[in-house]
C-alpha cells in the first residue's frame, strides 16, 4: 500500500473520530433542536410584525421605507398581529439562547436560516406570489451555503474561556459598527432600502448573539462583574437598534426578504467573531476555513440575489418594465413606467 493511501486513510479516519465525537456532543445533541425550534418561532415572528407594520403604514399614510416615526412606532404598540410576533420572536430568543448556553454559538447561529424556508413558503400562501425560479436558486444558496458550513462547524468547532481582552475587543468593534450604521442612517436614509437595514441588523444580531453568549458563560462561573454589566448594556442597546432597523425593513420589504438577511449574515458576523476573536475553530485546517469562506460568499449571493428577483418586490416596483410574478394563471404580469 502506498505513501499517500495510508495518508488518505488515517486523514479520514481522523474526520471520523471528529464526527463521532460531535454527534456524541450531549450540548450539541441538546443545542441543535432548540436552535431549530427558534427558527420556527422567528418564522412565525416575522410574518406577524410584518403584517403588524404594514397596518401601521396604511392607517398612518406614510411610507416606513426611510425610518419608523414616533407615531408609527406607538401605533404598533396597539397593533395585535405585532404584539403577537413579537412574543412569538420573544420564544426564539429563548430558545436561542438556551442553545447557546449549552453548544459553541458558531453552530446554533446558523440553524435560523430553516426560518428563511418556512417564511417563504408561509409568505407565499398569504400574498399570492409565488416564488420564481430565480428566487428559489437564491433561497437554496442561502440554506445550502449556510447547511455545509454547519456541516463543518459541528465538526471542528471547539469553545474556550473568553478572556477580558478579547471581550474588550468585542465591545470596540460593536460600538464602531454602531457609530458607522447611526451616521449612514442619519445621512442616507431617504435613499437606503430593505437590503440596508436587514444587512444592519444582522450585523447587529451577530453582536447580540456573541455577548448573549459570553454573559451566559460568565453567569454561569458566578463571575457577574462590571465588564459583565457593560455586555448587558451593549447587548440590549445594539438589540434595540436591530429591531428598529428590522422593523423600518418590514416597511421596505417581503417578511422572507427581511429573515434571509437576519438569518444569513447574523450568523456569518457571529461565526467571523468566533474565528478571528474567540478562536472556536482554531483546530480546523486551513482547507476547512476555505470552505468556510466559500459556503458564506454563496450565502451572501443568496441574499443579495433575493433582493433583485423576489416576486413581491418586482411586483410592487413601478420603476422598471420588469417581468413580475405568476397570476396564478401560469402567465407572468409585466408593468411598463
Amino acid at each position: 500500500m502506498s505513501w499517500d493511501t495510508w495518508v488518505r486513510m488515517a486523514g479520514a479516519e481522523e474526520v471520523g473520530d471528529q464526527l463521532v465525537g460531535a454527534f456524541q456532543n450531549p450540548g450539541l445533541l441538546m443545542g441543535i433542536p432548540l436552535a431549530l425550534a427558534g427558527a420556527v418561532f422567528m418564522s412565525l415572528g416575522a410574518q406577524y410584525q410584518h403584517r403588524g407594520v404594514e397596518k401601521v403604514e396604511r392607517l398612518s399614510g406614510s411610507d416606513a421605507a426611510s425610518g419608523l416615526s414616533m407615531t408609527q412606532l406607538r401605533g404598533l404598540l396597539t397593533r395585535p398581529s405585532w404584539l403577537l410576533g413579537t412574543l412569538m420572536l420573544g420564544l426564539a430568543i429563548v430558545c436561542q439562547l438556551a442553545a447557546l448556553s449549552v453548544a459553541p454559538l458558531i453552530v446554533v447561529q446558523p440553524l435560523g436560516v430553516i426560518a428563511l424556508v418556512m417564511t417563504t413558503l408561509i409568505n407565499a400562501r398569504i400574498s399570492g406570489h409565488t416564488p420564481t425560479r430565480r428566487s428559489v436558486i437564491a433561497i437554496a444558496a442561502c440554506v445550502g451555503g449556510v447547511f455545509v458550513f454547519v456541516g463543518f462547524a459541528a465538526v471542528y468547532a471547539t469553545e474556550s474561556d473568553i478572556t477580558e481582552r478579547q471581550l474588550f475587543t468585542i465591545l470596540a468593534i460593536l460600538l464602531l459598527v454602531i457609530i458607522l450604521l447611526g451616521a449612514c442612517w442619519l445621512i442616507l436614509r431617504h435613499r437606503m432600502r430593505a437590503l440596508f437595514y436587514v444587512t444592519g441588523a444582522g450585523i447587529l444580531y451577530g453582536f447580540v448573539a456573541t455577548l448573549a453568549k459570553v454573559v451566559i458563560k460568565r453567569i454561569q462561573a458566578q463571575d457577574f462583574d462590571w465588564i459583565t454589566l457593560i455586555c448587558v448594556v451593549a447587548l440590549i442597546a445594539a438589540a434595540a437598534v436591530g429591531a428598529y432597523f428590522v422593523q423600518t425593513a418590514y416597511g421596505s420589504g417581503p417578511p422572507d426578504l427581511v429573515i434571509a438577511g437576519l438569518t444569513v449574515i447574523d450568523p456569518i458576523i457571529a461565526v467571523l467573531i468566533g474565528l478571528l476573536v474567540l478562536g472556536e475553530a482554531s483546530s480546523a485546517p486551513w482547507g476547512v476555513l476555505v470552505a468556510f469562506g466559500i459556503t458564506g460568499a454563496v450565502a451572501v449571493w443568496g441574499v443579495v440575489s433575493l433582493t433583485r428577483h423576489h416576486p413581491q418586490v418586482l411586483s410592487e416596483s413601478q420603476e422598471l418594465p420588469i417581468t413580475r410574478g405568476s397570476n396564478g394563471d401560469g402567465t407572468a404580469t409585466t408593468n411598463a413606467p
